[in-house]
């Protein structure tokens, strides 16, 4: 288990513990570490891992035996939710859901768009390239993800529009946590701009071209 670096949620704390179950890092039936050694390895507090622990035991990974501690529940028959898959995601596997998303989204969003949808699009990439030339990396991710959901939207699939709100939680903080100045992230300005140009002129191919640029899948 990785030491958590920073004062975490316990929601991150039981994304880990159960990240660890799932890969077998525990057996059936094990006794989870006393709550000192699980502070002292994760870096939190006590009403954090208890918190953690509540979690886990809702979910069906762990249950509470009052006098004897914390066992790994059977998680077999557990369906994991999107929401929570994701939350254990990492970088990689964000970055690889994205090229997916981002291509199939704008496709649809070029077939589909109405005049509105145009106007919140062009209305968050100027806000996006306000935050770049002010060196502003937060609100420039925040105004990213504002134009993709935008683009969600015109895509006019309520089903791939709300995996798409779902995903885009976890890559705002992937995107966070990987950029701290916008220069490297402005780059992409042409190429984004040339993407909602295809998404005006209603061409799902050369949208689907202009993502696939932006996301490293096309030359």
């Amino acid at each position: 288990m990785a030491i958590i670096q920073r004062k975490s949620l316990a929601t991150e704390v039981a994304a880990q513990l159960q990240e660890q179950i799932l890969k077998g890092g525990y057996e059936v039936n094990q006794k989870l570490p006393v709550e000192q050694k699980l502070m002292d390895r994760f870096g939190v507090g006590r009403s954090t891992i208890r918190e953690a622990v509540k979690i886990l035991t809702n979910s069906g990974y762990l249950r509470v035996q009052q006098g004897l501690g914390t066992f790994v529940e059977d998680n077999s028959g557990i369906n994991e939710t999107l929401f929570q898959r994701l939350k254990r995601a990492d970088a990689t596997e964000i970055e690889e859901v994205r090229r997916v998303l981002e291509m199939k989204v704008a496709e649809m969003a070029a077939s589909n768009r109405t005049g509105n949808d145009i106007s919140k699009m062009e209305h968050f990439l100027a806000k996006r390239n306000r935050a770049a030339e002010a060196n502003q990396p937060e609100e420039y991710i925040d105004a990213h993800i504002s134009f993709l959901m935008a683009m969600a939207d015109a895509a006019r699939n309520a089903v791939l529009t709300e995996l798409f709100k779902s995903f885009t939680k976890e890559l705002r903080y992937v995107l966070l946590n990987k950029y701290h100045e916008t220069g490297v992230l402005n780059d992409s300005t042409n190429l984004h701009h040339s993407l909602l140009d295809s998404i005006i002129r209603q061409d799902p191919g050369r949208a689907w071209h202009w993502a696939g640029k932006i996301t490293g899948q096309a030359m």
